[in-house]
């Protein structure tokens, strides 16, 4: 069989005040015309369709789309909740989903076969998924008692929560003419973030390790991590990485989605597959003049400037490169100056001399700067 995996859309995102929402639009019809040209069998979306737990309809509209449009291909579509997408709310759309045949698992329920899906290709071979959402620490202790595993121990760390639930969910991988999958929106140790990720639901107290799926999988299907990667495991263990650069620590990742085949009785052959319809992200540095001579990549920038604070610094910036969506004095002349070292002392000090003091610690002799607090603080004061 065949299978396109992608993960880690985050329709929605807003980068620095500037809607992706164009560059998503094309971004999935670039993973719509991949499933097209590969026709697989199953296309797996392994968490956080969106960016933030409450879309607009225009959000919502296309990850619906979208998903129809995959499901129109001939494959069999399963799609998880991630840690920015809203559980109950994807699940509330279940009813369409059901209808469209496109399988949407938001949360955790109550009963744990709901999230083990069988299906067979069109050529006869035999298939099973566990699709396990994204947990937090709170429903993996709950989905525990859900599904009967004893009370969780409080000394059990969350990796020993999730490994039981996937234990309950993976026991009947023991067909040997059948494939089998997991998906699952964690963050397994050992892999390298992206670098856009929330950085509450990546640190240690949410990694799992990758001995949490069992040796009897033939693929795991992840998301969660942007960056696309294989991670050492017992059985191939990979995420897919998000399909575009979601914010500027991402820069260096190449967005793809992964396409792997594999039989039951063959291991799993994997290839990425570029997706190039988003702007690409970049980090630009240099003084006003040095900025000036570049020729601006066909992105969205971030720069650092190599000049002292003052007033209309970022205007005169955004002059000269209008795709700029963060302007930040370059931190490496802040260290090398230690301006970032002096730090004042709040007692008994007016707020001018606070202020002033502020502008000092950033490096900023603008005097204009202190005149205007001076009149706004005069304004507010009286």
């Amino acid at each position: 069989m065949k299978i396109l995996h992608t993960s880690d859309w985050h329709v929605g995102k807003v980068l620095k005040g500037q809607s992706r929402a164009e560059e998503h639009k094309a971004v999935l019809a670039g993973v719509i015309d991949i499933a097209r040209a590969e026709q697989p069998d199953l296309v797996i979306v392994a968490g956080d369709l969106y960016d933030t737990a409450a879309p607009t309809s225009e959000a919502t509209r296309l990850v619906t789309r979208a998903l129809t449009a995959l499901r129109r291909t001939g494959a069999d579509v399963v799609a998880i909740g991630g840690n920015h997408d809203n559980g109950p709310a994807l699940d509330a759309l279940r009813p369409w989903a059901d209808a469209a045949g496109i399988t949407l698992r938001g949360g955790v329920r109550e009963n744990p076969d709901e999230h083990v899906i069988d299906g067979t290709t069109a050529g006869g071979e035999r298939w099973r998924l566990a699709a396990l959402p994204f947990l937090s620490q709170r429903y993996a202790v709950r989905a525990l008692e859900m599904y009967e595993l004893t009370a969780a121990e409080t000394n059990q760390t969350y990796a020993d929560h999730l490994g039981r639930v996937l234990g309950r969910l993976t026991e009947g991988f023991t067909e040997p003419d059948r494939v089998h999958l997991v998906t699952a929106h964690l963050t397994v140790t050992g892999a390298a973030t992206g670098g856009g990720e929330r950085d509450a639901h990546t640190v240690l107290g949410y990694a799992v390790p990758a001995t949490v799926f069992p040796a009897t999988a033939h693929y795991v299907a992840l998301g969660h991590l942007h960056r696309a990667q294989r991670v050492e495991g017992p059985c191939p263990v990979r995420y897919s990485g998000s399909p575009l650069a979601v914010d500027f620590g991402e820069q260096e990742n190449v967005p793809s989605v992964t396409m792997v085949e594999v039989t039951a009785s063959t291991a799993a052959r994997v290839r990425e597959v570029p997706v190039t319809a988003a702007s690409a992200l970049r980090t630009v540095r240099g003084t006003l003049a040095q900025l000036a001579e570049i020729e601006a990549p066909d992105a969205w920038l971030r720069v650092y400037v190599r000049e002292q604070p003052r007033a209309g610094l970022r205007e005169e910036v955004q002059e000269l490169l209008p795709r700029a969506l963060e302007i930040r004095i370059d931190p490496e002349l802040l260290a090398a100056s230690g301006s970032g070292a002096r730090i004042a002392q709040r007692s008994g000090r007016s707020p001018r001399e606070l202020f002033a003091d502020y502008l000092d610690s950033r490096g900023h002799a603008d005097e204009g700067v202190r005149e205007l607090f001076d009149e706004l603080f005069e304004e507010v004061d009286h």
